[in-house]
């Protein structure tokens, strides 16, 4: 096996061009305009000197060895690449798999005449190549897991802003599943709010939060007394009367933490609680003196 990856090596260098050639029409055909001509060139060019390289270097037909090391981190590179630029996990792993048919052909017209090395250098860079592939579907699998976990956690710093209402009053809606992540985030954002305004009362409104159970009541707790450390006096709100009853029956206790049904209340105790008050004023109508 060792003098089929030797054979391999240097076929790999001596008809460079002509795989080229090959191998990017076969990518091209399926993939199209997705990618620049000139940089799946490089890319390829760039693919088959680690190759050769590594195929000189290691004589097994393992790609676990020191020898595949810079060779597989570009095809990391190239994963990473194509998953961002919209490509399916097989069109990425076609990247390697197209080099097959080409490779074959080669190998065919190199050893026409001895069968058996024919079978023996078929049989070894079948077992490098499907690797490799399996390599480079793994890489786009977790780039894109990557691209998930970054909207994930880009979409929940968008569901749960911190507004300013008024000074010394912050608001913090919040809206779908409270799960131990999101209290995280919900924590790190109020608690750089309430540092960044000196705020005296947060009001955390779970209007939008479709259910409570005990877990979501312990994250609110947290979340209180995280604030609390701060000198921040919290009020929840959105304590609607299906919820209140599932907070009865859990037996949870909210201790003195203030609840309002909605979140207009709970703005008119924290004006109450630091000193102000919201009163409707009236005008007189110039031509009669009558108030409107």
């Amino acid at each position: 096996m060792a003098e089929q990856n030797t054979h391999l090596s240097s076929l790999l260098q001596k008809n460079e061009q002509s795989l080229l050639t090959q191998w990017i029409e076969a990518q091209q055909r399926v993939i199209g305009t997705k990618i620049s001509p000139q940089e799946l060139k490089i890319q390829c060019m760039d693919f088959l000197r680690l190759m050769v390289e590594a195929t000189h270097q290691d004589k097994s037909t393992s790609i676990d060895g020191p020898a595949w090391v810079t060779a597989k981190k570009m095809l990391a590179e190239v994963s990473k690449s194509r998953t961002n630029q919209g490509f399916s996990p097989s069109q990425t792993a076609l990247f390697v798999f197209s080099l097959k048919r080409p490779l074959f052909d080669l190998l065919r017209k190199e050893l026409v005449d001895r069968p058996n090395e024919f079978a023996d250098a078929i049989w070894a860079i079948t077992q490098i190549l499907d690797q490799l592939g399996l390599y480079t579907a793994e890489m786009h699998q977790r780039s894109r897991e990557e691209v998930i976990n970054r909207q994930q956690a880009d979409m929940l710093e968008l569901s749960t802003p911190v507004v300013k209402l008024w000074d010394g009053i912050l608001a913090l809606p919040m809206i779908g599943t409270l799960d131990s992540n999101r209290t995280q985030i919900v924590m790190e954002s109020l608690l750089q709010k309430i540092m960044e305004t000196e705020s005296e009362i947060a009001i955390i409104d779970i209007t939008g939060v479709p259910t409570v159970d005990t877990l979501v009541a312990q994250h609110l707790i947290k979340t209180v007394t995280a604030a609390r450390l701060m000198g921040t006096e919290c009020i929840i709100s959105g304590i609607r009367p299906q919820i209140a009853a599932t907070i009865v029956h859990l037996g949870v206790e909210l201790g003195n933490i203030a609840t309002k049904s909605t979140l207009a209340d709970a703005f008119k105790l924290a004006l109450s609680r630091t000193g102000r008050s919201v009163s409707k004023t009236t005008t007189h109508s110039p031509a009669t003196g009558m108030r409107k």
